[in-house]
């Protein structure tokens, strides 16, 4: 298992359709095989950053993700939103306190 962070910084104007369209397809992607988590957070110093935070279950299981047409549509809707290119990270868990 292991961890997907991407940071998005969005153009004031398309947070609100943004958040529409993640409400819209949140689910689907939760749903998605492989997919065992999905959080949307927002910076609390930056209201234009967005981050979102699932954990899949393998590598493999994320690819397939990306290159599904569920991706395409949701990518297409969400880039042109974009104040600055989107960052992202793969990150593989050490320790878990709770």
């Amino acid at each position: 298992m292991f961890t997907r962070i991407v940071k998005m910084e969005f153009k004031t104007e398309e947070i609100e359709t943004f958040l529409y369209n993640f409400e819209a397809v949140k689910e689907k992607i939760r749903s998605f095989p492989g997919c065992l988590f999905l959080e949307l957070y927002r910076d609390k110093n930056n209201p234009n950053i967005f981050f979102t935070y699932s954990k899949w279950n393998m590598e493999n299981d994320l690819e397939n993700y990306r290159k599904s047409e569920l991706f395409k549509k949701v990518w297409a809707t969400t880039k042109p939103k974009f104040r600055s290119k989107a960052q992202a990270w793969s990150v593989d868990t050490l320790h878990t306190l709770r």
